[in-house]
């Protein structure tokens, strides 16, 4: 990830039903959840949660895909790792011991334990 795919990724969850959002989405796993289920846990009208989405989407940090007649939205784990990466990246002045646990959550594709991301 290079410096501006990280502006775009912070400019998108520096809002706050975005970052909601992103985090819903990375609970669900790789399942996503359509848009208007989105909406509704988010407490947010439909032309709300879709502008949101776009901007998400724009910034590479979710995916969608259509399942019959829903929009299935899912958080692009590949990129919110190399989000974290890229700030790891000179992490302690190389000293890559201290940064390891970091390192450990940026390789994940997935969660491990929907509770701990609640």
């Amino acid at each position: 990830m290079d410096q501006r795919q990280a502006l775009a990724a912070f400019g998108a969850l520096s809002q706050e039903t975005r970052l909601h959002i992103i985090r819903m989405l990375v609970v669900s796993g790789p399942d996503g959840m359509a848009a208007g289920a989105i909406a509704d846990k988010a407490e947010v009208s439909p032309s709300n949660i879709s502008f949101h989405l776009k901007e998400l989407e724009r910034a590479g940090l979710i995916g969608q895909q259509r399942e019959s007649r829903s929009i299935i939205y899912t958080a692009n784990y590949e990129a919110l790792g190399a989000l974290i990466r890229f700030l790891m990246e000179d992490c302690c002045g190389a000293n890559a011991e201290i940064c390891a646990p970091a390192a450990t959550v940026a390789a994940c594709c997935a969660p491990a334990n929907k509770e701990e991301l609640q």
